[in-house]
């Protein structure tokens, strides 16, 4: 079993059969630079304190969580109060239904969980219920009441667990029709659509996640790095100048897909699109206003 301390422990449930599992969190939190707010003049942390108006600070033993029924008027809620909220999804996550997975929408996913069997007895079931969710390619939807909230979660098999990723309910996401209604519902020129697809065929490959590198991070690294060589003094970076196209600039939209299409640099397959297609007459070039 991994060293890492479990966030919960419980069982997964699967109609009849209960299997002892343990969850743990898929992500790294120092991963990236983490930056304290620091007061310059005597170089200390920031530390923040809980007042109350016309009171001041006040201790940790004193606050309660509190729930707003009416405008200035609050329910208070002890930690025992709340742990003692009965909710069989604190211990158990069952399985209630099963979709294929591509149906649920990328929109809808949150944060990854790895599932373990919790003990050797668990191992059998845990692996039956991996490799049946493997097979019939679907993905196990459940409810998790963990840290305070109820969460809706999707399972599926990672390697040799199970992937538990938490999903947003419904009223919490934005409708995408209030951003997206001022997009004019016009046809792609067919002949603009076929270079386009040729240039992402020629550029689709294996996802491979080593090729991507997060730029900033190592960019913020290596500033700490030149901060620390200059003793403080202040580093300022070199501006480049923009690449980015100036505005009063007509794009020739079929120009720039056929250079790009023709470019070198993929390591992916050649496009599979008709040259006759591809080679199609650009449409005139609008004059700029």
């Amino acid at each position: 079993m991994p060293s890492a301390r479990p966030i919960w422990k419980g069982q997964l449930r699967l109609s009849l059969v209960s299997i002892p599992v343990e969850m743990f969190t898929a992500t790294k939190s120092g991963a990236k630079p983490s930056f304290r707010q620091i007061h310059e003049p005597t170089g200390k942390p920031i530390h923040y304190e809980k007042v109350v108006d016309g009171v001041g600070p006040v201790e940790q033993d004193d606050i309660r969580k509190g729930f707003e029924y009416e405008k200035g008027d609050y329910v208070l809620l002890t930690d025992d109060e709340i742990d003692a909220v009965k909710l069989e999804t604190r211990k158990t996550l069952e399985l209630v239904q099963f979709v294929d997975e591509d149906e649920i929408p990328a929109l809808y996913y949150d944060t990854p969980y790895f599932l373990v069997p919790a003990d050797e007895l668990a191992e059998e079931a845990f692996r039956v219920v991996r490799d049946a969710l493997r097979k019939s390619k679907k993905v196990g939807l459940g409810q998790l009441a963990l840290r305070g909230k109820e969460y809706l979660v999707a399972i599926k098999p990672c390697g040799k667990g199970l992937l538990l990723e938490t999903l947003h309910y419904e009223d919490e996401l934005k409708k995408a029709d209030s951003f997206f209604s001022e997009i004019p519902a016009k046809s792609t020129d067919n002949d603009l659509l076929d270079v386009a697809t040729a240039l992402i065929e020629k550029k689709t490959d294996k996802f491979d996640v080593n090729a991507f590198k997060d730029h900033y991070q190592a960019a913020l690294r290596e500033l700490i790095q030149r901060k620390l060589k200059s003793k403080g003094k202040k580093v300022t970076e070199i501006e480049e100048p923009s690449r980015s196209p100036r505005g009063d600039n007509v794009v020739d939209l079929m120009a720039a897909l056929k250079k790009s299409l023709e470019g070198g640099g993929s390591t992916a397959a050649s496009p599979k699109a008709p040259a006759k297609k591809a080679s199609a007459k650009a449409p005139p070039r609008k004059k700029a206003s």
